[in-house]
């Protein structure tokens, strides 16, 4: 079993993954409860929706967006959009406090001076996944991505630059933060199904925060 399950999520450290990727695990167990309180405020604005795969599956995870753009997906493609597409209004702003916490995790793994276009944030319930994808959609190809945990534990699919390559679950617990780019940059990752649990904050949900620089 991977050592990262037997860890203490309050106690912070950095796990390498590979070169360009680090797992920090509760990095910001302290300020879940504030980043969850600024995941109310832009739903409020932008609510969360089950988009559409232009396949015409629909997806299990519900999404809302803040930033400059948005990540939306229905039978025309996937693609980024500064509107809401169900709203017809801007995104929220991305709040400066998810700015600050995308910077640090950043620079943790060696990315300084980082400024995400996009922050996707996804909420997961029992059953909800992610199936093994890269992400592909945005422009720049070597800024990380950096995915924030909050609310439940899941389990994180790390695999690697082929879809056939070796897979990792890694689980992670709230307030633990990935960060990849670079030379891992495409690497396949995704979520297992959720598991049923109860969090004091979120009860039987997971939120994720994946910023993204697009341009």
């Amino acid at each position: 079993m991977n050592s990262l399950f037997d860890s203490d999520p309050l106690v912070p450290s950095i796990e390498p993954l590979e070169e360009g990727a680090v797992l920090l695990r509760g990095f910001v167990h302290a300020e879940v409860p504030r980043l969850l309180e600024q995941v109310t405020h832009v739903a409020q604005v932008a609510p969360f929706r089950h988009l559409v795969t232009p396949g015409g599956y629909t997806m299990s995870v519900a999404m809302t967006n803040c930033g400059r753009v948005g990540w939306v997906s229905d039978r025309k493609g996937y693609r980024y959009d500064p509107v809401d597409p169900d709203t017809g209004s801007p995104w929220p702003p991305l709040p400066q406090f998810f700015l600050d916490i995308a910077m640090k995790a950043a620079a943790q793994a060696g990315f300084d001076h980082y400024d995400p276009d996009a922050c996707l944030i996804n909420r997961y319930v029992p059953g909800a996944k992610l199936s093994l994808h890269q992400d592909r959609d945005e422009k720049d190809a070597w800024a990380p991505i950096v995915s924030v945990s909050l609310g439940l534990p899941a389990v994180f699919l790390w695999g690697g630059q082929r879809r056939a390559d070796p897979m990792r679950r890694l689980l992670l617990e709230s307030g633990d933060v990935v960060v990849w780019g670079g030379p891992a940059r495409f690497v396949y990752h995704g979520v297992a199904p959720l598991k049923d649990g109860q969090h004091p904050l979120t009860g039987a949900a997971r939120i994720n925060l994946t910023f993204r620089k697009v341009f």
